[in-house]
């Protein structure tokens, strides 16, 4: 069970680029990678996922305990040679002071040996005390290895090899060099998609070249040998769900280049519970395929708002089957596609209309970061709102948008208790069948949404149950 855990001081360091193009490399030369991403991220598991061929699976403490992120880990690395793990931000970053929930705590529970991708610009001799500092404030974590990242030329890799090989016991596994054409640019909701790149895959060749020639691959893969070997727990946290071998419901899903926001896992749990996925592509579809409840997650409908606008058979088709009771569950991106309008930069374009407000595209984040919800009696999924695995769902929230001008007579599926959402107090905004809110949720032990709206997709098909 070979596996290695790639982070950095801080965010912005290159991690990702290095991450994808290790990954790369790495399967080209027949490697089977299973990547994974810490935290509640989407975009980068596109980039591994695009990169090993493979799903890539978030490990995030705040959606998840320790056994279910063991047993996840353990279950999907299992068939692979190597086990690829991308931090979010800096190695030692988190929510919590004590750093329960930090890269490092992901890193010492999986058994992982770090790689510290180091973003060298501006710096020289100043890398050893940093090295030699990470190395003091937690011992326990293993640090084998260091990336120079953005390396000004010769003379400055010269300089910076010296100073961690004199100072440090850390081996420098290589130094990738400033180039543009391999860097992943960002944007106001993180990095941009791997859909977005004009000449993606000439880019990721020469991502992989890069990274090939100019790291060490072959001592990266001997301290992947190192990883801790994990077991499948035998407590049930091993959350794959069997797929029911005769799905008795069909759930539609929006998926192309605007809403792109999915969990794989989570669609394996809807899979799980019953349901058959079927995908449309609000771009350029007429109609939502034949189905008895929609999904539509989160996304990018602001960079797409005049085509989605455009597509107004499909607008049209999905408003009428809310109307008519579909059961319906959008997050984020897919909340603002529903809205009656949406406006970016300048430009408003009608959208679906099933929401009776609009939405607001804004310069600065109007919710980000980790949220708490409690469900309301409105709630249309949740038979019993009164159980202890309700009353507090742990989420996640990212967007730049607010909705104005709604109803004043809206109700709402949860009451806020940490975050955002629509409006500070309330998220999951509930029309007929439909819920929709700003925060993002994840299939796990404490919030089987899934489930929960399969079953409720199946009982408004099937009263009679």
């Amino acid at each position: 069970m070979a596996h290695i855990f790639i982070a950095a001081a801080h965010k912005s360091s290159g991690k990702t680029t290095i991450s994808v193009g290790l990954a790369g490399a790495l399967t080209r030369r027949g490697a089977i990678v299973q990547s994974f991403k810490k935290g509640p991220d989407y975009i980068d598991p596109m980039w591994l996922a695009r990169a090993s061929g493979r799903p890539c699976y978030n490990l995030d403490f705040n959606t998840m305990d320790q056994g279910e992120i063991t047993g996840l880990f353990a279950r999907e690395i299992s068939g692979a040679d190597l086990g690829l793990i991308e931090s979010n931000k800096g190695l030692f970053d988190g929510v919590d002071l004590e750093g329960s929930d930090s890269n490092a705590a992901l890193a010492k529970l999986l058994g992982s040996p770090v790689v510290l991708v180091i973003d060298t610009t501006g710096t020289t001799r100043g890398i050893a005390p940093l090295l030699r500092g990470y190395q003091i404030f937690d011992p326990e974590v293993e640090i084998a290895g260091v990336i120079l990242n953005k390396v000004g030329g010769p003379r400055h890799e010269g300089k910076l090899r010296a100073a961690v090989e004199h100072y440090t016991d850390i081996p420098v596994l290589g130094a990738v060099g400033r180039n543009e054409k391999i860097s992943i640019n960002e944007r106001h909701l993180g990095l941009t998609t791997p859909n977005e790149i004009a000449e993606l895959e000439r880019r990721l060749a020469g991502l992989y070249d890069t990274i090939a020639s100019s790291v060490n691959i072959d001592h990266m893969v001997e301290i992947a040998q190192q990883g801790r070997s994990l077991s499948l727990p035998a407590n049930g946290h091993d959350l794959a769900p069997q797929p029911d071998t005769r799905p008795d419901v069909k759930i539609a899903i929006a998926r192309d280049s605007a809403f792109t926001y999915y969990y794989p896992d989570d669609f394996e749990a809807l899979q799980g519970a019953g349901a058959e996925l079927v995908f449309f592509d609000a771009l350029n579809d007429s109609q939502v395929p034949d189905a008895d409840g929609l999904f539509i997650g989160g996304g990018f409908p602001e960079t797409h708002m005049r085509a989605l606008s455009a597509n107004i058979s499909l607008r049209v088709d999905i408003k009428k089957k809310i109307e008519n009771g579909m059961p319906a569950y959008a997050e984020c991106g897919g909340l603002m596609y529903l809205c009656k309008s949406l406006s970016w930069d300048g430009e408003t374009f009608d959208m679906v209309g099933a929401i009776g407000g609009d939405a607001i595209m804004c310069e600065r984040p109007q919710g980000r970061g980790y949220s708490r919800l409690k469900a309301t009696d409105d709630h249309p999924w949740l038979v019993d709102k009164t159980t202890n695995d309700v009353a507090s769902v742990p989420a996640h929230e990212f967007h730049f948008a607010r909705i104005k001008n709604l109803p004043v007579a809206t109700r709402f599926a949860y009451q806020i208790l940490r975050g955002q959402g629509i409006d500070g107090n309330f998220d999951g905004i509930i029309q007929g069948n439909l819920l929709a809110g700003f925060c993002h949720m994840r299939n796990s032990a404490t919030n089987k949404w899934a489930d929960e709206f399969v079953e409720f997709v199946r009982r408004v098909k099937m009263p009679t149950l």
